[in-house]
């Protein structure tokens, strides 16, 4: 997965949340834009676009980003400088059998993942659908079991990247259809309650889709919140091979020689490139 878009109406406040709260850094800003990452890694870009409103919260769009750290330390250490930020922006946690994982609302209601997956070896698999679960994770014992000393004074420690973004649609089958049947994704998780996980390559989710406040819900409008997804595919000849399939299936499609963008039936926009472009 790459970089998540987001159109924002108060770019300052939201740059601010990003490298304080997380914490990231700001890799490149121009304009009314800003680039926020971790290393040279892309993880967020922020547009400003204030003439926008406020999508509903029943409206088809984003659900969250989730950004995985590399180690537990580094998860603890972003967990540790929201708390001090922005404690109020906490919504949640849960052991997920596959990962650990804590949840956040940034400034303007987007939601947000902070996420250390468990060794692949540790995941179990049933029928081709991996074992996940919403077990508790008390995020005051998990800083005393893995925040360091080190970590307070420099939180930006380890890797980081997204390593999923989960979607509100209308409907799962639609979903489905769009997603696994014409994109490609393997779905790996298809008997939640209200939710489909997707993914590449063996991994527990990619991409996840659920209708817990969408149901129903129609196309997006033009608003605050989801811009686009990007989706980093190994070579040229994969993203050649995704482009030819969705316009088999009728979906139109943006082609620049570089990156190939579309939207999903409830107009989430992604766009696709080659890691070897």
């Amino acid at each position: 997965m790459g970089a998540v878009t987001l159109k924002v109406a108060d770019l300052d406040n939201m740059i601010k949340y990003y490298t304080h709260a997380l914490p990231l850094q700001v890799i490149d800003q121009q304009g009314s834009s800003a680039i926020i990452g971790r290393g040279n890694r892309p993880l967020v870009i922020l547009e400003h676009a204030p003439e926008l409103q406020h999508a509903s919260r029943r409206a088809a769009g984003l659900f969250h980003t989730a950004i995985l750290f590399e180690t537990e330390t580094a998860l603890a250490a972003a967990l540790y400088t929201a708390a001090q930020y922005a404690p109020n922006s906490f919504t949640g946690s849960a052991d997920h059998l596959v990962s650990k994982a804590f949840y956040f609302n940034d400034p303007e209601g987007n939601g947000i993942e902070l996420y250390w997956d468990r060794d692949r070896s540790e995941w179990s698999w049933v029928h081709g659908q991996v074992e996940m679960d919403n077990l508790l994770l008390d995020p005051n014992q998990y800083l005393r079991d893995y925040l360091t000393e080190d970590a307070i004074q420099n939180p930006v420690i380890g890797g980081a990247e997204i390593g999923h973004v989960h979607l509100q649609v209308g409907d799962l089958a639609g979903a489905r259809k769009f997603y696994v049947d014409w994109l490609g994704f393997d779905a790996t998780k298809a008997n939640f309650p209200g939710a489909l996980f997707v993914s590449a390559g063996g991994y527990h989710h990619h991409m996840a889709m659920n209708i817990w406040n969408s149901q129903g819900a129609g196309r997006r409008d033009n608003t605050l919140g989801l811009g686009q997804v990007d989706i980093v595919l190994p070579s040229k000849d994969a993203l050649g091979e995704v482009t030819e399939r969705v316009k088999h299936y009728g979906v139109q499609v943006a082609d620049d020689g570089r990156t190939v963008r579309f939207e999903d039936p409830w107009a989430n926009e992604l766009r696709i490139q080659a890691a070897d472009a």
